[in-house]
């Protein structure tokens, strides 16, 4: 049986990739799963059907023989111990590519999330422009300890790993703040991951719903 996820129905991004179904269909593309998927209304998405399967009313859901999980990293993370291609055989190895998935959800990604809430959503308040220069540099002072830690090197640890899906995936949503430009090497990075045949086909997935018609 095929895992079944869901997805915006019209993502906000019109089809950029950023939203976090695009993670998931990297996932099933880079291990050469098979997947179906459910597109969810922002309306349906706030009913009792899909609240029973993601109590936060969001996307992405992964269902499959009788597992209903939520929250893109525990999906990629189950989809990584399950199936070959995105962790290490290794244990030390497999245990620095986990690593490398919390930190980028839980230590790259919520400064750059903060960088959207301070120019869209607050970016009318009377102290929104005092706000965003800090905003900015909580941004620099993590980009430039990644960049560090990255080096010349193609990829986090050795191979390419779910950890490394997760980062670029994170990294992608700086791409029109022009943030990422000032460390070149992060900017490969994500080029390098960008150019992956599976996160094309993922790509490809999420824009066919989105894009707007000819």
């Amino acid at each position: 049986m095929k895992p079944t996820i869901t997805a915006f129905e019209c993502s906000p991004d019109g089809g950029k990739g950023l939203a976090r179904d695009t993670r998931v269909r990297w996932a099933l593309e880079e291990v050469g799963q098979p997947y179906d998927v459910r597109l969810v209304s922002f309306a349906a998405m706030k009913e009792d059907p899909h609240l029973a399967l993601h109590p936060f009313g969001q996307i992405p859901t992964y269902e499959e023989d009788g597992i209903a999980i939520f929250e893109t990293g525990a999906i990629v993370l189950h989809i990584a111990e399950t199936r070959a291609g995105l962790l290490p055989g290794d244990a030390g190895a497999r245990a620095r590519a986990i690593t490398w998935i919390f930190a980028a959800l839980n230590t790259i990604e919520p400064p750059i999330l903060d960088l959207t809430v301070a120019r869209i959503v607050e970016g009318n308040r009377p102290w929104a422009t005092a706000r965003l220069p800090l905003v900015l540099d909580r941004i620099r002072t993590r980009l430039a300890q990644l960049s560090v830690r990255l080096g010349g090197a193609e990829w986090l640890d050795g191979a390419f790993s779910a950890g490394d899906l997760l980062m670029v995936s994170v990294l992608l949503r700086l791409r029109m703040s022009g943030l990422l430009d000032e460390y070149p090497n992060l900017a490969a990075y994500v080029a390098h991951g960008e150019a992956r045949p599976a996160y094309r086909r993922a790509f490809e997935a999420q824009l066919a719903i989105n894009a707007p018609a000819p």
